[in-house]
Order: structure tokens, then sequence, then C-alpha cells
């Protein structure tokens, strides 16, 4: 699992099962292939922007592709797009065409990957703590809570996410949260599963400032891992934040690269 060749080789898998053949990741938004990208695009609440570009992009064709995708979330009137640039898209100055183009560069995350039956065992968690798994709209708002503060952001739009998720594709998603023993969550994560790929995406996974460091989110990991494995995915995919990575390293994920969210938000 960690040499160069299965670097290379887990990586030409990810692009081209969850990239370049990617499904909508819910109901009611479609994805398609204009000329040069793949992009996804739904509704203000969903996720919406380009997922994969062609390797063979050249500078041309590049800032013909970029202008394209502004003048589409334009005309759909979307609050904001994303462009998720990795570190082995082309051509190599693809991020500075983006900026060029009114795009802002996010924080850059690793792109991990590890094999779901190895992470599938138990976990211990701290005493008082238990998992819970979110099947409704009630569940999904403590869930929503948990995010807002482990990030201290916003966590309306996961809300309306997750909700959407369990009542229109519960087969494809998991959702899971730990919470103290007053019934208050202290953690939560999610789990996309890509039909006809070998991969399971990890989302989430944020820990309240005073639950850190104790289990609780290597837990989550393991709950999920195990849904994976029984349900045939070779595959966890992460995209992680500097927080989250020394952490999924130690558990034996591989690092396949960076990506970094450039994100364009219409002029009002």
């Amino acid at each position: 699992m960690r040499s160069p060749e299965n670097v290379i080789e887990i990586r030409r898998l990810f692009d081209r099962e969850l990239r370049e053949q990617a499904r909508p990741d819910g109901p009611g938004v479609r994805v398609e292939r204009v000329g040069p990208v793949v992009r996804q695009t739904g509704g203000p609440d969903d996720w919406n922007g380009v997922v994969w570009s062609d390797p063979g992009l050249d500078a041309a064709g590049a800032d013909a592709a970029i202008a394209a995708q502004i003048e589409h979330c334009t005309a759909l009137g979307l609050p904001d797009f994303e462009w998720k640039l990795y570190d082995h898209d082309s051509p190599a100055d693809l991020g500075e065409r983006l900026r060029a183009a009114g795009f802002v560069a996010e924080e850059p995350e690793t792109l991990l990957v590890a094999p779901a039956e190895a992470l599938a065992g138990p976990a211990e968690l701290p005493g008082g703590v238990s998992l819970r798994p979110v099947t409704d709209a009630a569940g999904a708002e403590l869930m929503a809570w948990a995010h807002e503060r482990a990030f201290s952001t916003d966590g309306r739009r996961l809300l309306h996410q997750v909700v959407k998720r369990l009542e229109e594709a519960p087969e494809e998603f998991v959702a899971v949260m730990a919470v103290d023993g007053d019934g208050e969550p202290v953690c939560s994560g999610r789990m996309e599963l890509y039909p006809g790929t070998g991969f399971a995406g990890l989302w989430g996974g944020g820990t309240v400032t005073d639950w850190r460091g104790k289990g609780v989110y290597r837990a989550l990991v393991a709950y999920r891992a195990r849904i994976a494995a029984e349900r045939g995915y070779r595959y966890l995919q992460v995209d992680a934040t500097d927080m989250s990575a020394p952490i999924l390293r130690r558990l034996g994920f591989l690092e396949l690269g960076t990506t970094t969210p450039y994100v364009y938000r219409p002029a009002r």
C-alpha cells in the first residue's frame, strides 16, 4: 500500500472513478462532462463545482474552460462555485489562472486513502461517550450543532444536505455522532458511498475542543470503515485538514497528493 507504484495506481483509480466518472452526490443535482471538464450543479445549498479536468488541458484550453464555468454558474445564479484543483492537474499553473479569473483559493487539504477493511476494527471510546447513528431530521440537527461547535462555522448548509441525503438516498449515505453522558454531541462525521466504485468518502469528523485527543475521532473512522467494508468498498478516501491528517496517517492512510478548493462567488 505504501510503495510509489501504489500511490500512482490508486491515484489513477481515484481520478477515473471519483472524478472523471463522477456521479451526482445527491438527488436533484446534475453531473455532466462539458468539453475538458466534469462539473456538478444543483441548487444553492448543494455542492456546485468542477470535479475533474482533462490531463491534456493546456493554457489556452484552461482559460476557455474557466471562462465557460464562470458563465455557467453566473447564469444559474449560484451563490458560489468551486473548482476542486488537485496538485497533479494540468496545466501546472492552473491555480494561478483560476485566481486571475476571480477564484479565491481556500486552505489546501491532503488527499488520503486507506483500505477500509484494515481500519474496521474496534475503537475504544472515553467513558460516558457513545456512538449514535443519524437517521432523521432531529439527529441531523444535532449533527449540524456538533459541526458548528467543532468548526465554529454555520451548520445550516450541512443540515440541509444531511436531511436531503437521509430522505432521498439513505442507501448511499452514513452519518454518525458521538454523544456524551448528557446526550450532547461532541463529534460527528458522515460517509458518502459511491456505488460502482471501490471508494467510500469520509467527510466531517469534527470534534469539539474539550474532547479532542481522547480517541473519539478515531472511533468514528472505525465505525464508518466497518460499514464500508461490510458493503464491499475497498478504500476510504478523505480530504483531510491539517488537524485530521496526522491522526489519519497514524491510522495507516496513504497520502496521494493535495487538493485546493478554488471558490468563485459571483458579484451581486
